[in-house]
């Protein structure tokens, strides 16, 4: 690049935007620590108790019209830190896109969930992308959908490439389905959507895939939308299994910190930057994700 464009070396890359970075001969870490601490701050929330998840179980959020209002700046201020936060921290993306339906009219219920989220923060500050260092890689995706409200669900959707997440989404659908069957084809075609997009994208730099695993929980989503000769391959996941159940409703701990640290010790580890055995977490991870692959077989 140096040929074509005028450039100059600064240095090891640290930073990029707010996402710090730390790279090594195992890999990359990438958190947003700082930042983490800086909106705790922003918002009056660095003292508060920390909660080992973003989000109750019971928590049932709707439109709230009798509560008391609130700030409406404030509120709108909070979602935006948050959702840039979840650049790096897919662990509240569902939490926070919940809350971000109520921006136009936010209520104390609303703030009240908000602020769970921060105190979560609080307990986890230095959570982040783990991305191994390999010459090898495999594709797939995960769909899912759950958590109904307005009469419409929430599609949650990841997609790895080795053993690294690279995209995420979780948002509501924007239809009412009859069927939970329909519900799944939903958020399985959404994924898939982004599943050939990320093939094409992946093609440019010389890295190509034949059939792409996409796992569904939902047998009879995959069997109306199975395709012998696609580019995608759908798989059924036990429901245990199923990495984007994160994305689409609240777990009780047992489960949220299953998928964050168990499964999604695949991509998150938390830990101090220095100090740490990285080939010995290496092995731990990468046996957690041969393990649940074995089940698919």
């Amino acid at each position: 690049m140096s040929s074509e464009f005028e450039m100059s070396l600064m240095g090891e890359l640290q930073f990029f935007l707010e996402p710090q970075i730390k790279q090594g001969p195992d890999g990359t870490f990438v958190h947003q620590a700082k930042y983490t601490r800086d909106i705790l701050k922003k918002f009056d929330m660095g003292d508060s108790k920390p909660v080992t998840t973003p989000m109750s179980t019971n928590t049932a959020l709707d439109a709230d019209e009798d509560g008391e209002a609130v700030d409406q700046k404030e509120f709108r201020g909070m979602i935006g830190s948050l959702l840039y936060l979840t650049v790096t921290r897919s662990d509240i993306k569902f939490a926070v896109c919940l809350c971000a339906r109520y921006q136009a009219s936010p209520r104390t219920s609303h703030r009240q969930v908000v602020k769970r989220i921060f105190r979560y923060l609080k307990f986890t500050p230095k959570l982040g992308f783990w991305y191994f260092s390999g010459s090898s890689l495999s594709f797939r995706g995960f769909s899912n959908a759950g958590c109904r409200i307005d009469r419409k669900s929430t599609s949650g959707t990841c997609q790895f490439l080795r053993t690294s997440l690279v995209s995420w989404s979780s948002h509501k659908q924007a239809s009412v389905s009859l069927s939970s069957t329909k519900v799944e084809y939903i958020v399985a075609a959404s994924c898939c959507s982004q599943l050939l997009w990320m093939k094409a994208t992946l093609s440019d730099f010389g890295l190509s895939f034949r059939r792409i695993p996409l796992l569904v929980d939902s047998t009879s989503a995959i069997i109306v939308t199975k395709n012998p000769n696609g580019d995608i391959d759908l798989i059924h996941v036990a429901t245990q299994n199923q990495l984007a159940d994160i994305f689409t409703k609240p777990l009780e701990f047992s489960a949220f910190v299953r998928l964050r640290v168990l499964r999604f010790s695949l991509v998150y580890v938390l830990f101090q930057v220095e100090g740490v055995d990285n080939a010995l977490i290496k092995g731990e991870i990468e046996s957690q994700w041969t393990g649940l692959f074995a089940l698919l077989v």
